[in-house]
C-alpha cells in the first residue's frame, strides 16, 4: 500500500534529514514541506496525505507548530491523515498519546524508526481494511560492484501473494542472483560482506554491512555491529546470553546491547505471527 505524506517541520534541515529517510521507501509518495502552522493546514487541506510527519516543540516558536494542529484538522476532515510526530524531545510523548498519533519519533530519524513505524501501520489498516502494506526500499546503484535490490514486491492475485526479493550481486559483467527468502544472515569482513545462505554456501559481496543495512527490508535487522539476520531463520533467541541461534545449523549469532531493540523487534514480529506461547 502507497502512502502520500508531508512534511511539517519549521527546521529546514531537519525536515530535509527526515525526507532523505523517506526517499529510501517506494510505497511513501512525497507531497511537500511547510515550515509553519498556516502553510501546513493548507497543504494538508490542498494534498489531504496519507501521513504527516509533524514537529511539535519548534526552534522557531513563532512557526506556531504543536499538537493543536491535529485538533484542527478534524474540523475540516472526515478521515485525519497518521500523524507521526518527529521532534527532539521526549517531553511531550504523553501528551501526544492523548492526541493518537501513530508515533514519535525523537530526531534524527533513522531508517528502522520508518521500517517500525510503517509495520505498525501496515499491521492497523489490514485490521481496519485487511489491506497488506510492503516495506520497500528502491533500488540504490553502486559501481562497479552493485548490489541490486528491485523493488518487485507486489500484489498478484486476490491472496495478495508476494514476489520473493531477488539479491543481485553484480561484479564486472557477473550477475550473481540470490532469493532472500535463502539468505540466514551476513557477516561483516572488513569493507566486505559474507552473505551466508540457508545451504552453507557462502557468497562475497564487496560492500560494506551498512549498505545491506540500508538497502534490506524486514525480516533482514541489524543485530550487531558484525552482523545482519533473516528473522525468518532464527529458531531461538537467548536474551540471557545474547545469542541468536540459526535454523537447522549449530551457528550462534551474537547480538549487542547496543540493537537490543532491534531483537524486541523480531521477538514482537514473531509473537504477532501464527504463534504459540507455552
Amino acid at each position: 500500500m502507497n502512502y502520500s505524506y508531508i512534511i511539517i517541520d519549521d527546521n529546514k534541515e531537519s525536515a530535509e534529514k527526515t525526507k532523505t529517510i523517506t526517499d529510501g521507501f517506494s510505497e511513501l509518495i512525497f507531497l511537500g514541506i511547510a515550515s509553519n502552522y498556516d502553510e501546513g493546514l493548507n497543504l494538508i487541506l490542498e494534498h489531504k496525505p496519507k501521513l504527516i510527519f509533524l514537529e511539535i516543540e519548534p526552534a522557531d516558536k513563532k512557526s506556531n507548530l504543536s499538537l493543536a494542529l491535529i485538533s484542527e484538522l478534524y474540523r475540516y476532515l472526515n478521515v485525519v491523515p497518521k500523524i507521526i510526530v518527529t521532534t527532539s524531545k521526549k517531553e511531550l510523548a504523553f501528551e501526544a498519546i492523548q492526541y493518537e498519533v501513530s508515533d514519535y519519533f525523537i530526531k534524527p530519524v533513522t531508517r528502522f524508526d520508518m521500517v517500525k513505524s510503517l509495520l505498525k501501520i501496515g499491521k492497523s489498516n489490514k485490521i481496519d481494511q485487511t489491506e497488506p502494506v510492503s516495506v520497500s526500499p528502491k533500488i540504490i546503484d553502486t559501481e562497479p560492484d552493485e548490489i541490486i535490490v528491485p523493488n518487485i514486491v507486489r500484489s498478484e492475485t486476490v491472496e495478495n501473494q508476494q514476489e520473493p526479493l531477488i539479491l543481485c550481486v553484480k561484479s564486472y559483467g557477473d550477475y550473481r542472483y540470490i532469493d532472500t527468502r535463502d539468505i540466514a544472515y551476513f557477516q561483516a569482513d572488513n569493507n566486505s560482506t559474507d552473505i551466508h545462505l540457508t545451504n552453507g554456501e557462502m557468497v562475497t559481496a564487496f560492500k560494506t554491512l551498512k549498505l545491506f543495512e540500508g538497502v534490506l527490508p524486514y525480516p533482514f535487522v541489524r543485530i550487531h555491529n558484525s552482523y545482519i539476520v533473516n528473522s525468518n531463520c532464527i529458531s531461538r533467541i537467548h536474551t540471557g546470553n545474547a545469542l541468536c541461534y540459526i535454523k537447522n545449523t549449530a551457528i550462534k549469532l551474537p547480538f549487542s546491547k547496543s540493537y537490543k531493540a532491534n531483537i524486541d523487534l523480531i521477538i514482537s514480529e514473531i509473537s504477532n505471527g501464527n504463534y504459540l506461547e507455552i
